[in-house]
C-alpha cells in the first residue's frame, strides 16, 4: 500500500480484504479474521481495535500494539441550500481534499476525490488552477466514504452511489484508486454494486481500459469539445490522447445490463456551445453506447468562461436528441458553497490564475 507518512503502526484502512488475509496468515490467523475486521472498519466504523468485540482480547491487544485505523478529521462541512453537503477533509501531512454528499429523492450520491489538486490543468476546472500536490492512498479515498455512510446512517438513510468525480484524475492514480473500488464492491467492505460506482476521467484510455477490465463499474468520461483543436486548448491531456482515440477506447468498454458510456460535456458560452459543434459532436459519437450530460459551467476565481444561457444549452441538447444521443442537462448542486463541478480544490490557494 502506498504510505503517506511514516508510521510505525500498519494502517488497516484501505486494505483490500485479500491483503488483509495476507497479513494476517502472517500471524497465524484464519482468514475469516480478515472478513471481521474488514466490516468493523468498513460497515461498523470502528476507529480503534477496542470496539472489535468478536476479536479476543488478546488478539485484538496484538492489533494495537501492530497495526492502526486512520481517520482524518472532517475539519468543515458546508451545507448548501438545496441539501448538498461539502466536506473538507484535514489529511495526515496537512493536506486537504474536499468530498461532496448530493442528495436526491431516490438516491444519495457521494463524490469523492482521488488527488491532493490535480495536474491536468483542464481550463475550466478550480481544482487544476491550484496545481498538483500528490496522489491520495487507497485508506484517504475510502475514508471520505466511511463519513458519509456514518452520517447518512444517523439520518435513517443510506449511501447508494459513489463517483469519482472529486478533486484530481483518477486514472492517474490507478493503484490506490483500485484497491479503493474493491473496497467499495467487496462484501465485507461497503457492499456496492458495480452500476452504482462511476469513474470519471479526462481521458486516460490504456488505464479507462485496464480498469474496465477489472470491475463492472461505470465512466463517464469528460469530452467537452468536438474537435480536437478546441479540445487540446480546454484540456492539455487530449495532446496525450487526442479525440479519435479516446472515443475509440469509450467503444472498448465492456458493457453489462444495457449500461452506457456517459460522455461528460462542460458548455462554455461562445467557446464549445453552437450548434455546429452539437452536430459535430454527434458525429464523433456515432455508433458509441453512450449518454451525453451536459454541464454548464459552474462559475469560480479562477477562469474567466461564463455559462451559456438556458436556450443555448437546450438548443445544443435538441441538437443531440434529434441525432439519436441519449442526452440530459445536470442540474446544478451545491454551487452556492463551491461544491458543483469544477468548483473543488480543498483549502490550497490557486498558483495560477
Amino acid at each position: 500500500m502506498m504510505k503517506i507518512m511514516s508510521k510505525d503502526r500498519t494502517d488497516l484502512k484501505g486494505m483490500t480484504l485479500p491483503e488483509l488475509e495476507i497479513l494476517l496468515s502472517r500471524w497465524g490467523k484464519e482468514r475469516y479474521r480478515a472478513r471481521q475486521i474488514s466490516r468493523w472498519i468498513y460497515q461498523q466504523f470502528a476507529g480503534d481495535f477496542a470496539a472489535m468485540t468478536d476479536l479476543s482480547k488478546g488478539f485484538r491487544g496484538e492489533l494495537s500494539r501492530e497495526c492502526r485505523i486512520s481517520s482524518p478529521p472532517v475539519e468543515k462541512v458546508e451545507t448548501s441550500a438545496d441539501g448538498t453537503e461539502k466536506y473538507l477533509f484535514r489529511l495526515e501531512d496537512g493536506e486537504t481534499v474536499e468530498g461532496v454528499l448530493i442528495p436526491e429523492e431516490d438516491r444519495r450520491t457521494l463524490c469523492i476525490s482521488s488527488q491532493v489538486g490535480c495536474a491536468l490543468r483542464c481550463g475550466f476546472c478550480a481544482t487544476g488552477a491550484a496545481g498538483f500536490r500528490r496522489n491520495m492512498s487507497s485508506a484517504e479515498i475510502v475514508h471520505q466514504v466511511c463519513i458519509a455512510v456514518k452520517r447518512l446512517a444517523k439520518r435513517g438513510e443510506r449511501l447508494t452511489n459513489v463517483v469519482f468525480m472529486g478533486m484530481g484524475e483518477p486514472l492517474e492514480n490507478p493503484a490506490e484508486v483500485s484497491r479503493a473500488i474493491e473496497i467499495l464492491l467487496s462484501q465485507s467492505g461497503f457492499g456496492l454494486s458495480g452500476k452504482r460506482v462511476t469513474v470519471s476521467t479526462a481521458g486516460v484510455s490504456k488505464a479507462m481500459l485496464e480498469l474496465a477490465e477489472r470491475f463492472p463499474v461505470s465512466f463517464a468520461v469528460s469530452i467537452n469539445a468536438p474537435r480536437d483543436e478546441l479540445r487540446s486548448r480546454l484540456m492539455p491531456i487530449n495532446r496525450r490522447y487526442p479525440l479519435g482515440e479516446l472515443v475509440a477506447a469509450m467503444k472498448k468498454i465492456p458493457l453489462r445490463s444495457g449500461r452506457k458510456v456517459t460522455a461528460e460535456y462542460v458548455l462554455l458560452a461562445g467557446i464549445n456551445d453552437f450548434e455546429s459543434d452539437a452536430r459535430d459532436l454527434a458525429l464523433l459519437l456515432k455508433g458509441a453506447r453512450v449518454k451525453v450530460n451536459l454541464i454548464p459551467f459552474n462559475a469560480h476565481e479562477y477562469g474567466d468562461f461564463i455559462s451559456p444561457s438556458p436556450e443555448t444549452a437546450d438548443r445544443f441538447r435538441e441538437v443531440l436528441l434529434a441525432a439519436g444521443i441519449q442526452t440530459i442537462t445536470r442540474e446544478r448542486r451545491g454551487a452556492d458553497i463551491r461544491a458543483a463541478c469544477g468548483q473543488l480544490r480543498g483549502a490550497a490557494e490557486a498558483k495560477t490564475p
